[in-house]
């Protein structure tokens, strides 16, 4: 099975999330944000499956150096996506897609597990 994984390579998350996919010998094809901006179709791609708000890392040092008004903007998805293509480290990582089209947020190694079973 191969996946798409999406994030930034130098997150710790990241790190834990590569290293667990290379113990269970699936193969994936990396999304490094800081090389790539990510679009706003592939956000709205993602929201196919998931809700803005969890799409959103508000724990991150990103958001919260954000001034009021850019988090009110966060509350309208359409102004939402336009901010996440811009500040991608406010993206929950990593964002991890299967082959059947669905995806999973962020290092929850039993989530990762049903989707690769």
């Amino acid at each position: 099975m191969s996946v798409k994984v999406y994030g930034i390579k130098n997150c710790n998350t990241m790190k834990k999330t590569f290293d667990y996919l290379q113990e269970k010998g699936v193969s994936y094809e990396f999304y490094d944000y800081k090389k790539e901006k990510p679009t706003i179709s592939l956000l709205e791609g993602f929201l196919e499956k998931t809700d803005i708000d969890s799409l959103i890392n508000r724990k991150g040092m990103t958001f919260r150096k954000l001034d009021d008004e850019t988090k009110e903007a966060l509350n309208n998805q359409k102004q939402a996506l336009e901010i996440l293509t811009e500040k991608s480290s406010m993206i929950k990582r990593p964002v991890i897609t299967y082959p059947d089209g669905s995806l999973t947020l962020g290092f929850v190694p039993e989530l990762i597990d049903e989707h690769l079973a």
